[in-house]
């Protein structure tokens, strides 16, 4: 009996191989210039194993024996010295090597202004896709980005559509894309996968610069059983499946979340996956199609972490890394001070220790009432040891100056109100204490104290913020209602420096500013 089950199963796996083909979409996405391997400090479990980047991701490939595409969602530069340095060429010349196929636009993509992006793309051996981006003077599409393309891959037709997020218009500094409209994600997508299925491609990806939600940001998760049926599903990549309703498979990002086993949309069958950030992830979706029909028959996708130790790093891509490196590293290695203990964020509060240290700065420098830096504009920690300059560039990546500025009571209070969740705030505080309650899973009251005392809403402050959060930066509204707004021109990362620079040893100032109450 054994013996003829085992016969029956190998017969099967045999016609499995002889009629299925094999098609592997690597994704990553919101490298934010993550180009090179590094200790994954932040695992407690491998705090010295070696991590990520495009040399371990390029011996990856060399392993897959199938026929492979390649695809990013966009943020492939801002956040690193070699990302800044060279605005974004580096990126370009990894990915070309790479062989990468196409890449969504994502906000920080225009952070050194279109003219960059524009450079970025005149150099890629790849194309920019980003249907829902069109210029205010004539409603056309830029020049730089397609809305999709077809890729044609191991007898398969393949179409790419590329989604960029509405919140680019406040999410990178506003006046480098006012000049542009980022329409509704959903109806641009409704509107070409029209155009798409009359091409009668064997399978659609989408490629989006939005995320499945907010809620597993900056987390790695495993949502396969995730129900989202009372779920706010606006400008999600649920609601590009939902507005497609026949795209196979969507890739994420913006939100930085990984799925390890990506999430099928019950009413679509549309599989969404999701790669992290900084290149210590990657996501492989498979694709089987049958050989004899070209018909795709199934589509999974899984998280990868890039472990040196189990991929190994290609030599040639090496020799790019110390091409690169060598420009910024004399400037970046020099040690400016020490920390005496990790300055990080925070799981338990909404406040983090590095939100607070920073403000904490801001205010002193300007010996001002009040400090608020966004969050997402905070996007690294300081480990304790020795603090390079490299570290502060990565915990301020952006060109942020800081703006001086009157604020009401009132206005504070709105302000921290705009920007409060449950569990979390999307805005850093440095003069105040933040009291709050809560009614069913809404923040409804906000106290406002300082030094101990409710402000009123008609006391005036010494406010001091950055440029980004005053010109129309995502949470920023509360501050076009100040008054006597003054931008020092002064870098907020200079500001940070100098202060590592004459203090020598910093430490954490912990949380607590947000306090939530019964």
């Amino acid at each position: 009996m054994k013996i003829k089950i085992l016969f029956v199963s190998l017969i099967f796996a045999l016609n499995l191989s002889v009629y299925s083909k094999t098609i592997h979409i690597y994704h990553t996405s919101d490298v934010h210039g993550g180009y090179f391997s590094r200790q994954a400090k932040w695992d407690s479990e491998n705090s010295t194993r070696i991590i990520g980047g495009f040399a371990v991701f390029s011996n990856l490939l060399k392993q897959d024996k199938n026929p492979y595409i390649l695809l990013d969602s966009g943020d492939l530069f801002q956040g690193t010295p070699e990302g800044n340095f060279t605005k974004g060429m580096a990126s370009i010349e990894f990915m070309n090597y790479l062989g990468y196929s196409a890449s969504a636009v994502g906000n920080h993509d225009y952070d050194y202004g279109e003219s960059a992006l524009k450079d970025l793309a005149k150099n890629a051996k790849f194309d920019f896709l980003g249907a829902n981006i069109y210029y205010k003077k004539d409603g056309k599409n830029p020049e730089y980005v397609k809305p999709y393309k077809i890729i044609e891959i191991g007898g398969e037709k393949i179409a790419v559509l590329g989604i960029a997020g509405e919140h680019t218009r406040t999410s990178t500094l506003p006046t480098n894309v006012k000049h542009l409209d980022f329409k509704d994600e959903a109806g641009e997508t409704a509107k070409y996968i029209k155009e798409i299925n009359a091409l009668k491609p064997d399978a659609i990806i989408i490629l989006a610069h939005i995320g499945i939600s907010g809620e597993f940001a900056q987390a790695i998760v495993d949502i396969s059983t995730y129900d989202f049926t009372n779920q706010n599903l606006r400008h999600s990549t649920i609601e590009l499946a939902r507005a497609a309703k026949n795209a196979n498979l969507i890739f994420g990002g913006h939100v930085h979340t990984g799925l390890l086993n990506g999430w099928k949309d019950p009413q679509t069958n549309t599989t969404l996956c999701e790669s992290y950030f900084s290149l210590t992830h990657v996501s492989m979706a498979t694709l089987e199609f049958d050989d004899k029909t070209n018909k795709l028959q199934s589509v999974s996708c899984k998280l990868i972490p890039l472990w040196k130790d189990i991929y190994g790093e290609d030599e040639k891509v090496i020799a790019i890394s110390t091409q690169i490196i060598s420009k910024t590293d004399e400037i970046m290695a020099k040690v400016i001070g020490e920390a005496v203990e990790d300055i990080g964020y925070s799981k338990n509060s909404p406040d983090s220790p590095i939100g607070n240290w920073m403000t904490d700065i801001m205010r002193d420098y300007a010996k001002a009432d009040g400090a608020f830096q966004n969050s997402g504009g905070i996007r690294g920690q300081i480990f304790k040891g020795p603090v390079k300059l490299r570290d502060v560039y990565q915990v301020m990546p952006f060109e942020n100056t800081l703006v001086k500025l009157t604020m009401t009571g009132e206005q504070i209070e709105k302000l921290i109100k705009d920007n409060l969740r449950e569990e979390r705030t999307s805005m850093q505080i440095s003069g105040f204490t933040v009291k709050y309650k809560v009614k069913n899973n809404r923040v409804s009251e906000v106290i406002v104290e300082k030094d101990g005392k409710q402000i009123n809403k008609n006391d005036k402050f010494k406010i001091v913020t950055n440029n980004y959060l005053t010109t129309g930066g995502s949470g920023g509204k509360a501050f076009m209602l100040s008054s006597d707004i003054n931008d020092t021109m002064i870098s907020i990362r200079d500001i940070i420096i100098k202060y590592i620079e004459t203090n020598k040893q910093i430490k954490s100032p912990g949380t607590g500013r947000f306090i939530k109450i019964d």
